[in-house]
């Protein structure tokens, strides 16, 4: 999806700039963390009436370019 950049917003006096789905204050790592758990993309819309299938794509998108630009240190185990 390249037009996630029109459906998340960062603004510092929003969600202390926490990247969010534009319009709302319902953060992109609240729907990432919920389809880790398991919530189907059903679950989240009913939960969350103001987002749309767009708006969680969006979300996955921003979460998969972010791993291209950011690296977390895991322990191996050797």
């Amino acid at each position: 999806m390249d037009d996630w950049k029109e459906r998340i917003s960062i603004d510092p006096n929003v969600c202390h700039g926490k990247p969010c789905i534009k319009g709302t204050r319902i953060w992109v790592s609240l729907i990432v963390d919920n389809l880790a758990a398991g919530s189907s993309e059903e679950e989240i819309l009913e939960a969350y009436p103001s987002l749309n299938r767009e708006d969680i794509r969006a979300a996955l998108a921003f979460a998969a370019e972010m791993t291209r630009e950011r690296y977390v240190d895991i322990p191996s185990k050797v």
